[in-house]
């Protein structure tokens, strides 16, 4: 499952959808707003996307993932709009027979995710200034 959403993740509930029976292994990856980047004070985060683009894009991912690993769910949610924080942007969930398994695919996802996808994020700094960071 992929998903773009401006509401709150829920990531125990995502972490529930993906555990199956025949898999021993769920990691869930949770990246949270931090209140410092490169030493600036983080006062808020915005964050932008091509939905159509960015959701095809996540679907590769999944689609990656599954090809190289035994998965056996995966859910990738990524948050837009304004996150205060501490607020959960980008979760992913991933079951695989064995632990290893669900680690390396939750890991090639959210770095793939952060690589490939098209949305934007603007760093609002507690100094009142503000500054777009793209996508690699």
């Amino acid at each position: 499952m992929v998903q773009l959403t401006h509401e709150p993740i829920d990531y125990y509930h995502l972490t529930e959808q993906v555990r199956r029976p025949g898999c021993g292994g769920v990691v869930t990856f949770l990246g949270t707003v931090r209140d410092l980047t490169d030493g600036r004070t983080t006062a808020a985060l915005d964050y932008e996307a091509y939905p159509a683009m960015a959701e095809k894009k996540m679907k590769e991912i999944e689609r990656g993932a599954r090809e190289r690993w035994p998965v056996g769910e995966i859910s990738l949610v990524h948050r837009l709009g304004h996150l205060e924080v501490g607020e959960v942007s980008v979760a992913v969930a991933v079951s695989c027979p064995h632990r290893n398994q669900a680690f390396e695919a939750c890991k090639y996802a959210i770095d793939r995710l952060k690589e490939l996808v098209p949305i934007w994020k603007k760093e609002n700094w507690a100094d009142g200034t503000s500054e777009w960071v793209h996508p690699k």
